[in-house]
């Protein structure tokens, strides 16, 4: 039988071209039927017309087709990924990040945690939910991969609706771990295991061991990471060099040091000045930097690189607007490794997904989605539990409310809610501002807040 997969969000060159070029490198997946679905019929036009050339001029076992018509795209679904956003990303994401700092609420970044993080949440998860709605109807035992952010808002609020779904959240963060540990510790990857777990860009490692003596490398982490990461370059520099030479700098599948051609960097602990008091102060290394981690912490934003925050947003978003993107038989992302194991009933460990707690982190309850591994087969994929230590534990804890009343405000459309996840949010110490602040993003970010009353 002919696999179906489905890829949401295609007209997006970004995710339609990278997920393209991951699964036509697949020999598991050959002869798969792809089907492009996005609402922009001219952006998913030029998605289908590359990939057919692709197909053709490296005669690739795959069938391509594209509609706008969602219901028509799910139909006979296997795998579906979905990568959407809404309306226009920056101008709404300045507006999540500047308006509460307007009101007196300094949060860091502003897209995924804090307030910045629910009024995202606020606007992205309706159409993903309606997506859901579709798929529950016509395709629901396929597998879902949700790429969008913010991802664990996203699937707390997606499996509370439909618990009945495959709905697996997808990040590429983990991959910091291939890109440093080989650096630090002199070792090639493979001669590691490892095992991390939070909430998704929230996440720490665990645990570290050597394959070969199966000995901890915890302790060296520990010992050679903050000369590491004192000296490793960040995007203020990465900045600074895009702007002199006039040229992006490709920053996935390399440390920034690689990308930089060698050097060091201006500033010391750039991007990570958070991420070292995690690690002096908790003994843990964070998986992410501090755009990031930082979202989720009140104090972050006194100990936070802004420099490096600012110029990663800066080069991020000159990035996305003049980098072309192309397919490459290149695997880049890990999703189809696991659309892989559930065909092929591999067993095999996988590092990070995002699923809804079942007793994995035991500081949490079982309605929250946390990032953990998993053993992915042809039943699916089953977290694995963590032990996670007492005061990651409590700085995860301090997101259960809010998570807890961005899902209520949006299943029950209640503008009340959304004041109480703000109240309840440990990155906020305002009160009577809150509700005008709310007016105002609702205001302000129209139509995609209309809903809430």
């Amino acid at each position: 039988m002919t696999t179906k997969i489905v890829l949401i969000g295609a007209g997006s060159a970004q995710f339609g071209y990278g997920t393209l070029g991951d699964i036509f490198q697949s020999q598991t997946l050959a002869g798969s039927e792809i089907v492009l679905h996005d609402i922009n019929p001219k952006s998913l036009a030029l998605t289908e017309e590359t990939a057919r050339k692709f197909i053709a001029e490296k005669d690739l076992p795959f069938t391509i087709s594209a509609t706008t018509n969602r219901k028509e795209a799910l139909k006979g679904a296997n795998f579906i990924m979905i990568s959407i956003e809404v309306g226009d990303r920056f101008a709404l994401w300045d507006m999540d990040w500047q308006i509460p700092l307007q009101y007196g609420i300094r949060q860091v970044y502003g897209e995924n945690g804090g307030p910045g993080g629910l009024f995202h949440s606020l606007r992205i998860i309706p159409p993903i939910l309606a997506i859901c709605e579709d798929i529950a109807a016509i395709c629901p035992d396929a597998w879902i991969f949700n790429y969008s952010n913010p991802m664990s808002r996203i699937c707390t609020t997606v499996h509370r609706k439909f618990p009945e779904l495959n709905f697996v959240g997808m990040c590429h963060e983990i991959a910091s771990l291939e890109r440093y540990l080989p650096e630090i510790l002199d070792t090639p990857f493979s001669n590691l295991a490892l095992r991390a777990g939070g909430l998704n860009h929230f996440s720490v490692l665990l645990n570290a061991n050597y394959r070969d003596s199966g000995k901890d490398a915890y302790a060296d982490i520990r010992a050679k990471a903050p000369a590491y990461f004192e000296k490793l370059p960040g995007f203020a520099d990465i900045l600074n060099y895009t702007r002199k030479h006039g040229k992006l700098i490709e920053t996935e599948g390399a440390t920034e040091r690689d990308a930089m051609g060698g050097i060091d960097s201006a500033y010391p602990w750039a991007d990570r000045t958070l991420f070292k008091e995690i690690l002096e102060k908790f003994n843990y290394l964070p998986i992410t930097g501090d755009s990031h981690f930082g979202e989720y912490i009140r104090w972050a934003y006194d100990v936070s690189d802004h420099r490096g925050i600012l110029d990663f947003y800066a080069f991020y978003r000159d990035y996305l607007g003049h980098v072309e993107p192309k397919i490459e038989l290149k695997l880049k992302e890990r999703v189809v490794p696991i659309m892989e194991g559930i065909l092929t009933n591999a067993g095999y460990e996988e590092a990070a997904v995002n699923i809804p707690n079942k007793g994995y982190i035991r500081q949490l309850p079982e309605f929250i989605s946390v990032e953990v591994p998993a053993i992915i087969d042809n039943k699916g994929v089953h977290g694995i539990q963590l032990e996670m230590p007492a005061g990651i534990g409590g700085l995860l804890a301090n997101q259960v409310a809010v998570h807890d009343l961005t899902a209520e405000a949006v299943l029950n459309q209640s503008k009340e809610l959304v004041i109480q996840a703000l109240l309840v949010d440990s990155v906020n110490d305002k009160c009577r501002c809150i509700p005008e602040m709310v007016d105002l993003m609702i205001a302000r970010q129209s139509p995609y807040l209309d809903y809430l009353k």
